[in-house]
């Protein structure tokens, strides 16, 4: 599957090659979901008229839930590509427009995105951006995509979420939540007046790995909550007083109560940086599940989130071109900060694109003055 989607740089139709493989790798992939099968009830009809009821084996609920679902997005996608066909765009790879100094003296000169990722290729469009109406399609193709992604985002999810959570997970968990989540977020939660977005807007995210480290965090001490949350009964023959019980109730319904707010503070997080990488434990599922169905469909929706998200980035990247070259007007072409605003405007709004944006802005602004 990374052999066929790996490398989606550019907006355009895929080889045959490819999509036979691709076609090739998936029937591979879900030939086994016909032999994971449940017992239903059903009713047979003899000749003489008489019906009986009998237990037949049909495809187990998820798989025959989803896997149609999960075909349906993947012929819209590759349908997507497919509709690249004969556009009024192009690309210039990056290495041709180091060697070329005199690219800015061109009608059609390139406009750099994303310097970070260095090997994708260049869009590039016609003087004065592309046709309102290819315009609009690219919005509305982009519309359907995220939709998609958000659909199969949803089916991983609940894939995953099914898995049973491996022992040696819970074993490496720390003995409270506050040790887990620091102390910081652990009076945040407890506090009162409780407030994901406040919670999030207060935690410095220099990077999705800080983010991705404190999902992990957050996500741990729900689990630590709710393992502690079931009142263990007294090893002796001697019944409790009520005053134990009542304590141990009230302990039971806080951690309760703290689990959920931290379920909701990680949904917040998740939905803030769409594009996070799986969890510890999402991995540690992964690696320890033992269910092949809920295996398939995991990889299978991974892969087309993964496919989604490429193609969002790369319209993303093309409607920024455009942008660009509809206001080069307004920019001075050798100006370094027109191509810093160009690549401002689709940037995500997060807690730290504000301060990424001012950042290089006064950094242009010194190596030029």
């Amino acid at each position: 599957m990374t052999t066929v989607f790996g490398q989606i740089w550019r907006l355009e139709p895929l080889s045959s090659e490819k999509k036979s493989m691709w076609r090739r790798e998936i029937e591979l992939l879900l030939c086994v979901t016909d032999h994971i099968v449940e017992l239903v009830p059903s009713w047979q009809t003899f000749p003489d008229g008489k019906k009986v009821e009998v237990m037949t084996s049909r495809q187990r609920s998820d798989l025959h839930v989803d896997l149609p679902a999960l075909r349906k997005l993947d012929k819209m996608l590759l349908e997507t590509l497919d509709s690249f066909c004969g556009v009024e765009f192009s690309y210039v790879d990056r290495g041709v427009l180091s060697a070329n100094h005199d690219a800015s003296l061109s009608p059609r000169r390139p406009i750099h995105l994303r310097e970070e990722k260095w090997w994708l290729p260049v869009p590039r469009v016609p003087p004065g951006g592309l046709n309102e109406n290819t315009r609009k399609q690219l919005e509305l193709k982009r519309d359907s995509t995220n939709q998609i992604l958000k659909a199969a985002m949803a089916i991983n999810s609940n894939a995953l979420s099914e898995m049973e959570i491996p022992q040696s997970y819970l074993d490496s968990l720390p003995k409270n939540g506050r040790a887990s989540l620091g102390d910081v977020i652990y009076r945040y939660i407890t506090s009162d007046k409780f407030s994901p977005e406040c919670l999030l807007d207060c935690l410095d995210f220099a990077s999705e790995h800080q983010a991705l480290d404190i999902a992990n965090r957050v996500e741990a001490s729900i689990h630590i909550w709710r393992r502690r949350t079931t009142v263990s009964k007294p090893t002796n023959n001697t019944r409790p007083s009520w005053g134990i019980v009542k304590e141990m109730i009230i302990d039971a319904d806080k951690r309760e109560l703290l689990a959920g707010r931290a379920e909701t503070l990680l949904l917040c997080l998740k939905q803030r940086f769409p594009g996070l990488t799986q969890t510890t434990l999402d991995v540690s599922k992964i690696q320890f599940n033992k269910d092949v169905g809920k295996s398939i469909l995991e990889s299978y929706s991974r892969v087309l989130e993964s496919l989604a998200f490429n193609i969002l980035s790369r319209i993303d990247d093309l409607l920024s071109a455009d942008d660009f070259a509809k206001h080069s007007d307004k920019l001075s072409p050798v100006h370094p900060t027109a191509l810093i605003v160009s690549q401002a405007l689709h940037m995500q709004t997060t807690p730290f694109a504000a301060t990424f944006i001012n950042k290089k802005l006064d950094m242009s602004a010194k190596t030029q003055y």
